[in-house]
């Protein structure tokens, strides 16, 4: 758990918080989980991130068709 929150840039307890708020039972950041509530949690994360927070970076431009 602590390893993908390290990976995600996010702090444990951030990502414990997300998982619980997503129905899923983490009993502390050194905890294991199976892959599928890991890819939940970076989805959650990504999409999380990409909602237009301040940190987010911005989009880069469109291509335009040739």
């Amino acid at each position: 758990m602590h390893e993908i929150a390290s990976e995600l840039g996010v702090d444990s307890k951030v990502a414990l918080a997300k998982l619980k708020e997503l129905g899923e039972f983490v009993k502390s950041p050194s905890s294991t989980i199976e892959p599928p509530v890991a890819r939940k949690l970076r989805a959650a994360l990504a999409a999380e991130g990409s909602s237009g927070s301040s940190d987010a970076k911005p989009a880069a431009p469109a291509a335009r068709p040739g």
